[in-house]
């Protein structure tokens, strides 16, 4: 539904869609991201503290992925009604509230945020989150998914695949790893892999009108995905490409910036190894080499809100 909701947006005279993970107004960034359950998460099945920890990494996830600096929170909330009446919080609700603001406290306090405002209501429905994060935009501006260029490489921050057993709620947003490659590299474009690695590297390419070809052996496969691969009758592969959830960051820039970078792997200090798996091209549309080295069309899957 959200592909064709843009496409419908752009279709409407006078209005203006940013295509990026945030929006950038000004010296400001803004992004919003909802989590619901029985889509994002299954309350009974897990630590409500997780859940607020994913609702604040996820909106980290989209500033690091402009290169912007987080600031201020709002959150939003609906909880579980449990028989009392609209609007009002039981003492059932307002633990969980208070246990979502514990699971998100590391993370506001590793990235000095400031809780700003936000709303709370109840109703007949399962627990729903929106966090709205205001960042700001560094002296070396911002990157877009409109940026890349033909031959640029393409590299990622880390492992994919099989974030639905664990990764989805203790992913670290790469916040610091953003900032560093904004202030000491020039990096054309970049995106978040919160869908799937196939279907946001077709949104960046899209987004600077042009094409991608990604290489078989290179793709960096968690071991998560080798687990669920057990489990699922699917590839690692296959996990790695679409599964979503992996909220590491995308990004392409020149061939020489990129040798550069991954000669020296400056983020492997932090635990982060960076990864060259392929390249942005002219035309449209995804391609894959395969490791027997045929080139076949790459269709792209991921999560479809």
């Amino acid at each position: 539904m959200e592909t064709a909701l843009i496409n419908h947006i752009r279709s409407l005279p006078g209005t203006e869609f940013i295509g990026d993970d945030a929006a950038v107004i000004g010296d400001r960034i803004i992004t919003v991201d909802m989590l619901t359950e029985g889509v994002d998460f299954i309350l009974a099945d897990v630590d409500p503290q997780w859940i607020g920890r994913k609702a604040l990494a996820v909106n980290l996830s989209d500033i690091a992925a402009v290169g912007g600096v987080p600031r201020w929170i709002f959150m939003a909330a609906a909880f579980p009604k449990n028989g009392v009446p609209d609007g009002a919080l039981d003492s059932t609700a307002l633990e969980l509230a208070q246990q979502l603001l514990t699971g998100m406290k590391p993370l506001m306090d590793r990235h000095n945020l400031i809780l700003a405002g936000g709303d709370t209501n109840t109703w007949d429905g399962g627990l729903v989150i929106a966090i709205t994060l205001i960042g700001s935009i560094t002296e070396r501006g911002v990157f877009r998914r409109s940026g890349g260029k033909a031959g640029d490489r393409i590299l990622v921050t880390g492992k994919l695949g099989g974030s639905i057993l664990r990764h989805q709620f203790f992913f670290e947003p790469r916040i610091d790893e953003a900032l560093y490659l904004n202030n000491h590299y020039k990096i054309h474009s970049a995106i978040d892999i919160s869908d799937g690695l196939t279907l946001d590297l077709h949104r960046l390419a899209a987004e600077s009108r042009l094409g991608a070809t990604l290489y078989e052996t290179a793709i960096p496969i968690a071991e998560d995905a080798v687990t669920l691969s057990q489990q699922s009758g699917c590839s690692p592969l296959d996990h790695a490409l679409s599964d979503g959830e992996d909220f590491e960051l995308l990004f392409s820039l020149a061939p020489q910036e990129a040798k550069k970078l991954l000669l020296h792997q400056p983020l492997q200090p932090s635990g982060v190894t960076l990864y060259d798996i392929g390249e942005l091209t002219t035309g449209t549309g995804l391609r894959m080499v395969t490791a027997e080295g045929s080139t076949q069309p790459l269709t792209p899957k991921g999560f479809e809100h």
